[in-house]
């Protein structure tokens, strides 16, 4: 399966031959570090199979030497916090430990569950939050159902669920790109086995009030299970941060995932989770998730929990993603390209059906790595939010692309 092997090779190093050590001594530490990175970005760029292209991936290959500036995979650009770095060297000589056999790793997991509020049987840890979108819709298939989810939506979920012979009920998003409850309501039959909400929602960054998400969860529960995606609510503020991992603890039928890839910027450490009632855990635990709490390495546990404690680092980076986002949105509009809002670390903006060519292969030209697709029947562009100097350079190129476009 497409997945597991990216799973997989992302959480271990790329192996040299058996003779690595004659080689060592011909292969330079930095040539090293680069050809095993340019062949990550290449198995990431291979995802485009497994994902029948919706997340608009670029159609070639690059050299991320010249200068290129990565807006593609809404990544926290400003990375770890210094805690999490010191944390990982503290625990570099205990890595040849597993986890189970190191003192303070030994309640990581009840650690991270105390401080969502929940206790360790509410709480799977999962090497991301795109394993638990891959393991819960083989968990909950049978021949005939169907999944219900938002169009557009995250990919991985839905990919998934088609492969393993689901029907999906796509509800088409409103006028205003936010999730349509109601018609999710609706879709909803009796051969649902599964309802997939993300909030904020990807690709749009639109947001459900936590009012109206918490009474569609209530309502939705009742008929099927109900899996929330809150990867980028750390973005927000409140009273619209407010999580549904309360419900999810208390309804077997409810279930929220989260990650630490986003605010915490741990996208290549690879850690999320899911949390739900406790009879729902342990019934994930027993199946597909047995082995997801082996997946995550000592030196990801320690560093999710010294991030925990960097609070500061954590708001920094949420006002540094507020305030480039702001001036990206500004400086679209101002070139009559309507963004859609967006209460996250990425921005979705039309390009217009004027527009011949694959504008994310254009942009790569100009070492800009986006993604471009098409949503709501015409082209479209979604980048990360980088640095303000990554976005002030961003809507440079934009202005003399339009120029010629």
């Amino acid at each position: 399966m497409i997945l597991s092997i990216f799973f997989v090779a992302f959480q271990r190093p790329l192996f040299i031959h058996s003779n690595s050590t004659a080689m060592s001594s011909t292969i330079k530490r930095r040539d090293w570090f680069k050809q095993t990175s340019f062949a990550t970005l290449g198995l990431g760029l291979s995802l485009r199979s497994f994902a029948n292209d919706v997340e608009g991936l670029p159609q070639k290959k690059f050299d991320s030497q010249k200068g290129l500036i990565n807006l593609s995979s809404n990544e926290n650009p400003y990375g770890i916090s210094p805690k999490s770095k010191q944390a990982i060297i503290e625990m570099i000589p205990y890595a040849n430990r597993y986890s189970f056999n190191i003192d303070s790793l030994k309640n990581c997991q009840q650690t991270i569950a105390k401080y969502y509020g929940v206790n360790e049987e509410n709480i799977l840890l999962t090497a991301g939050s795109g394993m638990v979108l891959d393991l819960v819709p083989r968990y909950f298939y049978k021949t005939g159902a169907n999944v219900v989810a938002a169009d557009p939506t995250f990919f991985i979920l839905p990919a998934t669920a088609k492969k393993l012979g689901y029907n999906l009920n796509l509800v088409p998003v409103g006028a205003d790109r936010g999730i349509n409850l109601s018609g999710m309501l609706s879709a909803i039959n009796n051969d649902t086995q599964l309802i997939y909400l993300v909030n904020p929602n990807n690709p749009t960054g639109t947001l459900l009030k936590p009012a109206a998400m918490k009474q569609f969860c209530e309502e939705a529960s009742k008929k099927a299970p109900v899996l929330i995606d809150e990867a980028y609510l750390d973005f927000l503020d409140a009273p619209d941060n407010e999580s549904m991992i309360p419900l999810a603890a208390s309804n077997p039928n409810v279930m929220v995932t989260r990650t630490f890839s986003k605010i915490h910027g741990m996208a290549g450490l690879r850690i999320g989770y899911v949390i739900s009632h406790p009879s729902r855990i342990k019934q994930l635990e027993q199946t597909y998730f047995t082995e997801s709490q082996v997946a995550i390495s000592d030196l990801t546990l320690t560093a999710a929990l010294a991030s925990l404690q960097d609070e500061e680092h954590r708001l920094q980076a949420k006002q540094k993603n507020a305030a480039a986002r702001d001036y990206t949105v500004k400086s679209l509009k101002e070139m009559k390209l309507n963004p859609i809002p967006s209460v996250t670390n990425f921005i979705l903006f039309p390009l217009g059906n004027n527009y011949e060519g694959n504008f994310a292969d254009f942009m790569l030209t100009k070492n800009i790595y986006l993604r471009s697709n098409t949503y709501f029947g015409e082209k479209c562009c979604r980048v990360s939010v980088g640095t303000m100097e990554e976005m002030q350079q961003f809507i440079k190129v934009m202005k003399e692309t339009w120029k010629q476009s």
